[in-house]
């Protein structure tokens, strides 16, 4: 069983946040206790916040890249971005069906991740820049899943594992991939 049963999170600049349980919390009985679904949600908010964060990176590097890795970078990134954003409803479901709302806001967000954010179009790095920036950002991912991983698996959540073994073979070949590129 996971240990800690608080019912705020540390977010990585240190803030406390509450995670706000659905109505109907009280009346979960899935095998799993009410203090460790708090903390599997709590660690999938963190990863979705990673999660999405990456995403809005590699889409905001989709439209910007430049230079003659162009076609194959814009094309990648895309592909990329499109298996993120459809993997972002799973994860905010399972928080759901631990019997906790998901986070939804930029600001939510960007107090739960472990990832820099980007200043936008006028702060874009060049092509080589873009792929360090998402390498960083898909291991930063993998270390966020990890943590969640150990957690549910501590408390028997066998689908939450599943899931986030899943998100973590399709990160590290990401970060494989784009890293290979640095080469």
């Amino acid at each position: 069983m996971a240990k800690n049963k608080t019912a705020k999170s540390k977010t990585p600049s240190g803030k406390t946040q509450a995670l706000n349980p659905v109505a109907s919390t009280s009346r979960i009985d899935i095998g799993i206790d009410a203090g460790d679904r708090r903390e599997i949600a709590e660690g999938l908010s963190r990863f979705l916040a990673d999660a999405y964060t990456l995403y809005l990176k590699t889409h905001n590097f989709h439209w910007n890249v430049t230079g003659p890795m162009f076609n194959s970078l814009h094309a990648m990134f895309m592909d990329q971005y499109t298996e993120q954003w459809n993997a972002l409803d799973e994860i905010a479901e399972r928080i759901r069906a631990l019997g906790f709302n998901a986070p939804g806001s930029y600001g939510e967000f960007v107090r739960l991740t472990s990832i820099r954010e980007e200043s936008g179009a006028d702060g874009v790095p060049d092509w080589k820049g873009m792929v360090q920036q998402l390498v960083s950002g898909n291991e930063a991912v993998c270390r966020t899943a990890r943590a969640v991983l150990k957690t549910a698996d501590e408390a028997g959540d066998d689908p939450s594992v599943d899931l986030l073994t899943q998100r973590l073979q399709t990160h590290e070949k990401y970060a494989w991939m784009l890293r290979s590129l640095l080469e």
